[in-house]
């Protein structure tokens, strides 16, 4: 189509953040205001959702010459993959902003700090920043967004939380500045093989085609891989999630955690395996172990917290080894799996996040020891809190099931004991989720000793906070009956993929039986 549907859809975000930021400082206009143009990119998403054909590759594209000295391109462009993640970012940014609605003033130690207006202006900016990275298709446009990002996630982390966020968002800038310094050496090293093989170029198009010298591949993959790697997070490098969740309000954490960290994993798939598939399966073995240790070791790291929003965070270390452990293992239950995991991950956590929030601001505390009780008292709020943590240990009949599934299939095809290692997860899952409820919602109702404002602790969740969570507790049961819709726009993008690679499922194997009694049979 003629009309810049993807242009508009990166756009309109980043012109709300701007007029946001230059809206007047107090009262509800600047979050009134905010609200309309995430509900208007929303808006846009679903748009462009109605214009994409599933299996026609990539759709809508946009493509303008910025600098043809370096073969740089403002491009754009829509798949099956992309599609899904600028849907769930349109979704959870006026979700987030609903729910932080009164929550932006002041942080849970009750110490003033940025406005309304701010943080409205920042979530719009990195909602624009990353539906600009899930639709570039030109890889130097893509590391710019890429690294742009960090500017609003920076300043919402530190900015608005609890003590210590000033540390923690230093502790995120340095870790993602790490990971992006290393790409920009591949970001560098693929203009002089582009350029080496004729005309350079960073369209996304002409670097899947590229035949690349195995050596140079290797190492761009690598370079690559280190920053996505940093970004989903994976082990070694993700020392700076808990602290990050731990400090950030629980929206920033949903926005970190539910959308730019899937970037990360986007990556992966659209860069790693796109334009370097022989280095991709090369690396397997390594980060297939990378996963598995990611999957295990953030398990038993999330058992082990007593602060709540680490906690969840941790979760998210063993659910992104799921994801990768999907994405390498190469095959169509694995690739598809790792691309549901992706959304229902992203669903799911952003529900765990919002109610462990709303439990934080009505007892003043993020510590478990401190929490209990709730049950009683809030009875809706702890029936989300449950739902949303059954949704995070993948319970049947939940969304996450069906991903987490089909990638412990793919596992277990890949081999037996990559599946036996990745399934323990379900167990300790379970442990970290149900002892983290038992903790924070049974037990004796909380007393005026034990919470600053007895009367508010003892308030269920209001209507403001419903429409918040309702949306997601719906999408998690919905999705979790009827996850066609997520698989037929997925399916696709990752035959293709797979294609690309080289990679071809093995046909099932149905014993047939011989002799007599095969005869017998037919008689």
């Amino acid at each position: 189509m003629d009309f810049p549907w993807l242009s508009l859809t990166v756009a309109v975000p980043l012109v709300g953040a701007l007029v946001v930021a230059l809206s007047p400082r107090t009262g509800r206009l600047a979050q009134q205001v905010g609200l309309t143009f995430s509900l208007v990119t929303l808006a846009l998403a679903v748009v462009v959702a109605t214009q994409y054909q599933a299996g026609d590759g990539m759709q809508l594209t946009e493509t303008y010459s910025w600098i043809p000295a370096l073969g740089v391109h403002l491009a754009w462009g829509v798949d099956g993959l992309g599609l899904l993640m600028i849907l769930l970012a349109g979704v959870l940014v006026p979700i987030v902003l609903v729910a932080a609605w009164n929550d932006t003033e002041v942080d849970l130690d009750g110490v003033g700090q940025g406005t309304a207006a701010g943080f409205t202006a920042l979530v719009l900016a990195l909602e624009g920043l990353a539906m600009a990275v899930f639709l570039a298709t030109d890889v130097f446009l893509f590391y710019l967004v890429f690294e742009a990002t960090l500017i609003p996630a920076y300043f919402l982390v530190g900015g608005y939380g609890r003590e210590g966020r000033s540390a923690a968002a230093v502790k995120f800038l340095v870790f993602q500045l790490g990971g992006g310094l290393v790409m920009l050496a591949g970001v560098v090293g693929l203009y002089v093989v582009s350029a080496q093989a004729g005309t350079p170029s960073y369209l996304l198009s002409d670097l899947m085609g590229l035949d690349m010298p195995t050596e140079a591949g290797r190492w761009l993959f690598v370079a690559f891989f280190t920053a996505f790697a940093v970004k989903a997070p994976l082990f070694p490098v993700h020392t700076w999630l808990a602290d990050t969740t731990g400090k950030a309000t629980p929206a920033t954490s949903v926005l970190l955690v539910s959308v730019l960290d899937k970037i990360g994993t986007f990556g992966m798939l659209r860069f790693c395996l796109g334009i370097f598939p022989e280095a991709s399966q090369w690396a397997t073995p390594v980060v297939v172990a990378l996963a598995l240790i990611s999957i295990v070791y953030g398990a038993f790291l999330a058992i082990g917290q007593d602060d709540l929003m680490r906690l969840i965070g941790l979760t998210s270390l063993s659910h992104f080894g799921f994801i990768t452990l999907g994405i390498f293992v190469f095959s169509t239950a694995g690739a598809s799996g790792a691309v549901l995991y992706m959304v229902n991950h992203g669903v799911g956590t952003a529900a765990l996040f919002l109610v462990a929030g709303f439990v934080a601001a009505r007892r003043g505390t993020t510590s478990i020891r401190e929490l209990g009780g709730l049950e009683k008292v809030t009875p809706v709020m702890a029936a989300m809190l449950l739902i949303a943590g059954l949704a995070t240990l993948s319970l049947p009949g939940l969304s996450p099931f069906v991903s987490e599934f089909l990638v412990l299939i793919a596992a277990f095809q890949y081999h037996w004991f990559v599946g036996a290692i990745a399934v323990t997860a379900v167990v300790l899952a379970a442990i970290y989720i149900l002892w983290m409820y038992q903790r924070t919602m049974t037990g004796p109702p909380p007393t005026v000793a034990e919470a600053p404002d007895a009367e508010a602790a003892r308030k269920d969740l209001g209507v403001r906070e419903l429409v918040a969570v309702v949306p997601l507790v719906v999408a998690l049961v919905g999705f979790g009956f009827f996850p066609q819709p997520l698989l037929k726009a997925s399916n696709d993008y990752v035959g293709d993929l797979l294609t690309h690679v080289g990679v071809v499922d093995d046909s099932p194997t149905v014993p047939v039986a011989t002799g007599t009694s095969a005869e017998e049979g037919e008689h």
